[in-house]
């Protein structure tokens, strides 16, 4: 028995190149994503930034009170604040300086149940910032593109070489995909966020920045020895202002 063929077979194929390209570009934002945050808190392992617990609790309140507004004033099609919120990003932005805190390091302010970083960077650090996300994000990438070509390339169809081949011309800069050229150039600030409903907090203290999180978050609040996934996963909101 042979199954009669559909009419107009062939004619309306799914492209699966271009949908497996989409899914690559999909990843992509995933692996920025994920370069941010390493970015964000390897300070401590790689450029002997300090971990500074007791940031005073106003200050932590003034910072707090300061990111709601500039997140109220911005759009939800676009990071970038409107320009009467132009001064309020400039005080945030110096707000170590009348308040003594050290550029590069990690100030902590715990609450049960709650903690707050807050991290300043300038001149050199902040290019050191943006090259370290650039290689967690090629590094991420070319290991993906690896995996894809040995998962696939023997395949050898027509669809399945031109994907591999966009997947290796996929270039992504971190600088132009933070606005860096744009905040340069026209003197914008920018407030963008990354949220996530269950960050293991054991891999952003342990692994991430290389201290036990009962050092971080103190003891009352760290999960126990055998953590389960519920103790492991914390809500975090990671808001960048630049």
């Amino acid at each position: 028995m042979f199954d009669e063929p559909e009419e107009n077979e062939g004619e309306h194929q799914p492209d699966l190149a271009a949908d497996s390209l989409q899914r690559a570009k999909e990843k992509c934002d995933e692996f920025r994503m994920h370069a941010e945050l390493v970015a964000v808190f390897e300070g401590h392992r790689k450029f002997d930034a300090q971990i500074a617990i007791g940031l005073d609790r106003e200050v932590a309140r003034d910072i707090q009170k300061r990111i709601a507004l500039l997140e109220k004033s911005k759009s939800a099609d676009s990071p970038v604040l409107p320009p009467q919120a132009g001064a309020d990003a400039v005080e945030l932005l110096t707000l170590y300086q009348p308040r003594d805190l050290s550029l590069n390091d990690y100030h902590i302010h715990r609450r049960p149940g709650e903690l707050m970083i807050v991290r300043w960077l300038a001149d050199d650090q902040v290019e050191a910032f943006y090259e370290r996300m650039q290689a967690h994000f090629d590094a991420a990438l070319n290991q993906y593109r690896e995996e894809e070509r040995h998962a696939k390339e023997w395949k050898q169809d027509e669809q399945t070489l031109k994907y591999l081949e966009a997947l290796d011309a996929l270039e992504i800069k971190m600088t132009d995909r933070y606005l860096r050229p744009i905040i340069q150039q026209h003197k914008v600030f920018v407030l963008s966020t990354q949220t996530a409903d269950e960050m293991d907090i054991l891999y952003l203290c342990d692994y991430v920045i290389g201290i036990e999180s009962a050092e971080i978050i103190g003891a009352a609040s760290a999960p126990p020895e055998q953590a389960t996934e519920r103790d492991r996963a914390w809500f975090f909101k990671l808001f960048s202002l630049r």
